[in-house]
C-alpha cells in the first residue's frame, strides 16, 4: 500500500481546523470537500441527496443563515450552494467498476461550541491554525476525521485498479447534539452498503492503541423544552403572573432526580436553562435545553418518558404552557464480530500501533451508530473503533489538541479495511 502523505493529511486538518463550523453550517467546509473530492474524480452527491430533509433535528434557520453568509464571504459559488439545498455535508462515491461489495465509511464535519483557547504554547495558537470563528472550535478531532477521509479518498484513486465494488464516502454533518446521523440515513444513502465503519480520534486511547470494538454506546434523546407563563407586575400583581421559570426550576430537580433504571446505565443532564425578562417581571418564558442517556433503548425511552411526564405534570401545576422539541438522537451498537476481527488484523499488522484491544467502555453517544444499525438492518455489516491519540486536554474543552501523526494511521486502518474488504 502506498503510503500515505502525511504533510497534506497535516495541512488539510490545519485548514479545518481554521475555519470550525457548527452543526447544519457547514456551508464553507461542504465547499471545500466536495471541490476537493470531485478534483480527484468522485462523484459526490449532497444536498436532499444525501440529507432527507423531514428528519433534520435542531437545525436552526439563524444559525444556517450565518453559515450561507460565511460561505458568500469565503467565495462559494452560488452554483455550489444551490447544490447543497440549504443542508450541508456530501457522499462522495468510487466505483471501481468492477462487480463487488459496497463499502459506507462515515467521517464526520461539525464543530462544537467552545472558545479556543489563547494560550501561547497551545500548538494551533502558536504555529497559527487556531479557530478564526469566535465560539467556535473543532474540539473533538472532527477536523481530522475529515483529513482521513479524503486521504482515504487518495488511496482509492491511487488503488482502483486493485479493487472492486463501490466505496461511499459519508461526510456527516452535525454530529455533534447527535443531529445528522439520522436524517442521513434516512435518505436511503446506505441502505445498499454492505459493509460500515466509522472511527474516532483519541477519546478513549493513547498513540498507539487501537481500539477495534468499543462497547457501551449509549442511546441518548436531546430534547428542548419551552415554558410559556404570563407576565406580570412582581410587586403590584404577581397573582397575575404565571411563572415559567419556578416550572422549569421545579421541572429541573425534578428530573435530576429520576430513579435510576434497575438494567443498566442511564445519564440525564440539564444542560441550558434561560428564562425571564426583567427582575421586576413574573417571567413569562423559561427553556431547558436536556439530554438522557441509557445504556439500552429500553432505558433511554424510560428516561424520555420519566421528563415527559415531569415537565407535563409541571406545566400542569403551573399552569403554564408546554412545548417539547426533539433536537437529536442516538442509538447503542452491537458491532458484528466479522468486522471487529478484520479492524483487529488490520491493526495488528500496522508498526505504528503497539496495542490492539478488542473492546472497551466508551460510555458515550454517537450518532454514526444510526447509520451503522441501518446496514444491519438491511443485512450488512457494521464496527465503530477508535483511533488512539495523545491529546493536550479533554475532548471539548478550550486546550484540546491531538497527535496529528495518527491521521497517517487513520488512513492506513481504512485503507487496509476496505483492502480485506474489497480487494480482487
Amino acid at each position: 500500500m502506498n503510503a500515505p502523505d502525511a504533510g497534506i493529511l497535516k495541512q488539510w486538518r490545519r485548514e479545518f481546523h481554521a475555519f470550525p463550523e457548527i452543526g447544519w453550517s457547514e456551508f464553507v467546509t461542504t465547499a471545500k470537500l466536495i471541490e476537493r473530492l470531485e478534483g480527484m474524480g468522485f462523484t459526490v452527491l449532497s444536498g436532499t441527496a444525501v440529507i432527507n430533509p423531514a428528519f433534520v433535528r435542531g437545525r436552526v434557520e439563524s444559525v444556517v443563515e450565518q453559515g450561507l453568509a460565511a460561505a458568500r464571504a469565503h467565495g462559494v459559488s452560488e452554483a455550489l450552494l444551490q447544490r447543497m439545498e440549504g443542508l450541508t455535508g456530501c457522499v462522495a462515491i468510487f466505483d471501481s467498476g468492477r462487480p463487488g461489495p459496497t463499502l459506507g465509511l462515515r467521517f464526520d464535519i461539525d464543530c462544537v461550541n467552545v472558545s479556543e483557547t489563547t494560550a501561547a504554547d497551545h500548538i494551533p495558537r502558536k504555529e497559527g491554525f487556531a479557530s478564526t470563528n469566535p465560539g467556535y472550535m473543532h474540539a473533538c478531532g472532527h477536523d481530522g476525521h475529515m483529513s482521513i477521509g479524503l486521504g482515504v479518498a487518495q488511496w482509492l484513486v491511487a488503488n482502483r485498479d486493485r479493487l472492486k465494488g463501490r466505496v461511499k464516502l459519508l461526510f456527516q454533518p452535525a454530529e455533534e447534539g447527535v443531529r445528522g446521523a439520522r436524517p442521513m440515513a434516512e435518505s436511503g444513502i446506505v441502505d445498499d452498503v454492505d459493509y460500515f465503519a466509522s472511527a474516532h480520534l483519541s477519546f478513549i486511547a493513547a498513540s498507539g492503541t487501537v481500539i477495534a470494538g468499543p462497547t457501551g454506546f449509549l442511546c441518548t434523546v436531546k430534547i428542548d423544552l419551552r415554558f410559556k407563563g404570563k407576565p406580570a407586575h412582581a410587586g403590584a400583581d404577581p397573582h397575575l403572573g404565571r411563572n415559567a421559570l419556578a416550572a422549569a426550576c421545579h421541572a429541573t430537580t425534578q428530573m435530576l432526580g429520576i430513579s435510576r433504571h434497575g438494567k443498566g446505565m442511564t445519564r440525564i443532564n440539564v444542560g441550558v436553562l434561560r428564562a425571564g425578562e426583567g427582575r421586576n417581571v413574573v417571567p413569562s418564558t423559561a427553556e431547558m435545553q436536556i439530554e438522557v442517556r441509557g445504556e439500552t433503548e429500553e432505558i433511554n425511552t424510560y428516561m424520555v418518558d420519566e421528563v415527559m411526564r415531569i415537565a407535563r405534570g409541571i406545566a400542569t401545576g403551573f399552569d403554564v404552557q408546554l412545548d417539547t422539541e426533539i433536537v437529536g438522537e442516538a442509538v447503542d451498537l452491537t458491532p458484528d464480530a466479522e468486522m471487529v476481527d478484520h479492524v483487529m488484523a488490520v491493526a495488528k499488522e500496522n508498526p505504528a500501533i503497539g496495542e490492539v484491544l478488542r473492546s472497551r467502555p466508551l460510555n458515550g453517544s454517537e450518532d454514526a451508530t444510526i447509520l451503522a444499525r441501518r446496514v444491519q438492518a438491511h443485512g450488512g455489516k457494521a464496527v465503530y473503533f477508535v483511533i488512539g491519540a495523545d491529546r493536550t486536554a479533554g475532548h471539548h474543552q478550550a486546550e484540546f489538541d491531538f497527535d496529528e501523526k495518527q491521521l497517517v494511521v487513520g488512513v492506513e486502518l481504512f485503507a487496509g479495511l476496505i483492502g480485506r474488504l474489497a480487494s480482487r
